[in-house]
């Protein structure tokens, strides 16, 4: 070989070298993400963490005009949010598919997966309701031995989110317990953040959150001990951690938005209102006092909502169980007044195209709650997505459990909006860790009319 060629070669290895430990370091800044928040038609969050202060910026096109390229406006992480990011892209046009790209310090960061998001289509007075899906699970644990209880790891099947994954839902929601926080971590915010941060940064789940639109809600484990409620001391410090990890469009109705999680977004001609079951919730052994889950600011703003919906359906996301009638754990059931004013108000009011979505309780389940001279009421149960699996199912006295619906397993939902306006539907599809399907029902727009 000549002293020539062997420079050459020489110089060649001593770039690819420095290429490759420079985009090592770039891709150890970010700890997790970027994750798809909120979608608007003009609008969207792209959400990151990164392990130190960094400066973040995201650029992002269109992927039928590949040339007009856009920049957010750079953001520096910082470590008294757990150096979490949410960065807006605000020049969207509707119903087109974007690609965008993650910055780091002014460097991009280079990922071996998808990232793409869609703006919200502009359809009404257009055309009828996009098809659409989107996918559905409930208690998400990721085992850490150091602070686990002792025995077998209580998570598994972490494979799941490459199955969800795989299905390309439009929308990816989280129906509590998305996060297990442990003793060690609720009493300070140092445990809270680490338990989020260590939840949200395993491997496998990083590709469904960089090309899916992700919403979420809490039950007991994300917002403090088991079976929390209003008297918890550090909810507040929990509500920032919920808002710093997610991208939600707002969390309650107060004008500082301090007060609770609860939601509502819409998408097709669908609504979705995403319950805070926690945050105004008496506790379990109180004796006096009207027992509540929701509390009466949120109960009123939920009935305020539904009534004024135009959705076709108006689907209500809450933790715990609505129609399973056993009085067992934190069912609505052991909420009787709270429970009956509910379903009245929503009768009352005439209100068309409920449905319930829950988790919690570790096993699957559809219920039905048929009712006279209007249309019955549907509750979907999906759980768990990574958590053990509970056979609490069996000493239940489920007269509403529709017959074939029980699984006892991990699993994901699926939720598919599709027809035209006169024929809309939607179709509930279960499936298990590798995403072969368990059962399905079709739910008609007639049916709840």
């Amino acid at each position: 070989m000549s002293k020539n060629n062997f420079k050459m070669k020489k110089i060649l290895l001593t770039l690819f070298l420095f290429q490759f430990t420079f985009l090592f370091s770039q891709n150890n800044l970010l700890q997790s993400g970027p994750m798809v928040g909120y979608c608007e038609m003009k609008e969207a969050i792209i959400w990151l963490q990164t392990t130190k202060e960094a400066l973040v910026r995201i650029d992002y096109f269109a992927i039928d005009t590949p040339n007009d390229k856009f920049s957010s406006e750079a953001q520096k992480s910082e470590n008294s949010n757990g150096f979490t990011n949410h960065i807006v892209l605000n020049k969207l046009q509707p119903g087109k598919q974007y690609h965008y790209d993650v910055f780091l310090d002014g460097k991009k960061v280079v990922l071996p997966y998808e990232t793409s998001f869609s703006s919200k289509k502009l359809w009404l007075w257009r055309e009828d309701a996009p098809d659409f899906t989107i996918a559905f699970g409930s208690c998400n644990y990721i085992n850490e031995e150091v602070v686990d209880r002792p025995g077998k790891g209580y998570g598994s099947g972490y494979e799941i989110y490459k199955s969800i994954h795989a299905k390309k839902p439009n929308i990816m929601l989280w129906g509590g317990d998305n996060v297990y926080l442990r003793e060690a971590d609720w009493d300070s915010k140092t445990g809270i953040y680490h338990r989020y941060t260590h939840t949200r940064s395993i491997k496998e789940l990083q590709p469904l959150l960089a090309s899916t639109q992700n919403f979420a809600i809490w039950d007991d484990h994300d917002f403090g001990p088991n079976d929390g409620d209003r008297s918890f001391y550090f909810k507040y410090e929990t509500q920032n951690a919920f808002k710093n990890f997610w991208a939600n469009k707002t969390y309650g109705t107060d004008a500082n938005q301090k007060e609770g999680i609860y939601s509502t977004f819409n998408w097709g001609d669908a609504q979705f209102f995403l319950l805070d079951d926690r945050f105004f919730k008496s506790p379990n052994d109180r004796l006096t006092g009207e027992k509540t889950i929701i509390g009466s600011k949120q109960f009123e703003w939920l009935i305020d909502a539904l009534s004024s919906s135009k959705a076709t359906f108006k689907v209500i996301v809450i933790g715990g169980q609505v129609i399973n009638p056993s009085a067992r754990f934190e069912n609505y059931e052991n909420y009787p007044k709270e429970k009956q004013n509910l379903l009245s108000e929503i009768e009352a009011n005439k209100i068309k195209g409920v449905l319930f979505l829950t988790g919690d309780r570790h096993f699957s389940e559809l219920s039905k709650l048929n009712r006279e001279n209007t249309y019955p009421l549907y509750d979907w149960t999906v759980s768990p997505l990574t958590s053990g699996v509970g056979n609490s199912y069996k000493d239940d006295v489920n007269k509403n459990r529709v017959e074939g619906s029980l699984f006892a397993q991990n699993n994901f939902g699926i939720l598919s909006f599709s027809g035209n306006k006169a024929n809309r539907q939607l179709k509930l599809t279960l499936f298990d860790v590798q995403g072969k399907e368990l059962w399905n029902k079709v739910i008609t727009k007639k049916e709840l009319e």
